[in-house]
């Protein structure tokens, strides 16, 4: 009942958030090259999941796990009901409209086409604007798109803008800046206060 479960990314951001853990008791307990999707730290009162950055939210809001640590462009696209406690300073990056130089993004009457892996966070950025637009969702490689013609612009996460300035393409608009964040589902925070207040309070210490 009082074990915790923290669901963290498959890949370089659940890489970095299992570091925040070293050197404490909450350090995971992992064998070299296991392909286990469940580990637990040495006293056994934490067990982590490696799941797509896509379902820690889900993972989180079900309940199945108590917290999790994904990135905020994943949280905003979700639109999951779990609480957002602490921003963990890394995968820092932002959400930004790319297209080619000097595009306008009013086209007046005519649609706006957007290519997105993010569809449900670019209709909520649009909702207020006086602009018609059509979301193309893609899974990978947005950069193609208006390359191609499918799309006006793109929206998604921009880091360093080398793959943008690769294929053409620069930052029309930047929109908000994107991390790593700590979430916890609900319930938990309710009836795990004090455990989830303890990491809490490691993070913040180390931070």
């Amino acid at each position: 009942m009082n074990k915790l479960t923290i669901a963290l990314a498959k890949g370089r951001l659940g890489e970095e958030g299992l570091r925040l853990f070293e050197n404490t008791e909450l350090e995971i307990v992992r064998e070299i090259n296991s392909r286990k999707l469940v580990f637990n730290n040495e006293a056994g009162e934490v067990s982590y999941i490696f799941v797509k950055p896509s379902d820690v939210v889900t993972y989180v809001e079900k309940g199945v796990a108590d917290i999790g640590i994904v990135g905020k462009d994943v949280i905003l696209e979700s639109q999951s009901d779990v609480y957002e406690i602490m921003d963990l300073k890394f995968g820092k990056c932002q959400f930004a409209i790319a297209g080619f130089r000097n595009q306008k993004l009013n086209k007046k009457n005519e649609i706006l086409k957007i290519a997105s892996k993010y569809p449900n966070y670019v209709q909520k950025i649009f909702a207020g604007r006086d602009q018609k637009i059509e979301v193309i969702k893609l899974n990978g490689s947005v950069e193609l798109a208006p390359l191609m013609k499918l799309s006006d612009v793109i929206v998604d996460i921009v880091e360093t803008g080398n793959t943008l300035r690769d294929n053409g393409l620069v930052v029309l608009e930047s929109l908000e800046d994107i991390s790593a964040r700590l979430i916890v589902n609900k319930v938990s925070y309710r009836f795990k206060y004090e455990k989830i207040q303890m990491i809490e309070k490691l993070l913040g210490g180390i931070l």
